[in-house]
């Protein structure tokens, strides 16, 4: 299940990088690839049996950790504290989504 909502992270935020590319650039081909980025990712995201709460969930801390990797490498942005601790608690909230998920003991 984990390498699908990794693959669902980096469709989503490789799509709304490529719109961005768009909107910036002005090239038509960020939001033709964009679309259909996000388009992929609302199909693989929801091939999970999980429930949709707990999907979303866990799905949002991953893709907190993927759009904050992708910030720093790709577009050079300063990750900043109040980022990195806000996060640390997105994190943790869907890690402890997964043990309920995973384990069923919450």
């Amino acid at each position: 299940m984990w390498p699908i909502l990794i693959l669902a992270a980096l469709l989503e935020v490789g799509g709304d990088a490529l719109f961005r590319w768009g909107l910036r650039g002005g090239a038509i081909a960020g939001y033709i690839l964009g679309a259909a980025a996000l388009i992929a990712y609302g199909v693989v995201v929801n091939l999970s049996k999980w429930d949709f709460g707990k999907l979303m969930g866990i799905y949002i801390a991953m893709f907190f950790v993927v759009s904050q990797l992708i910030a720093f490498f790709i577009f050079r942005d300063k990750l900043k504290m109040a980022t990195l601790a806000g996060g640390a608690l997105i994190v943790a909230g869907g890690i402890i989504m997964a043990w309920d998920v995973l384990s069923g003991e919450l």
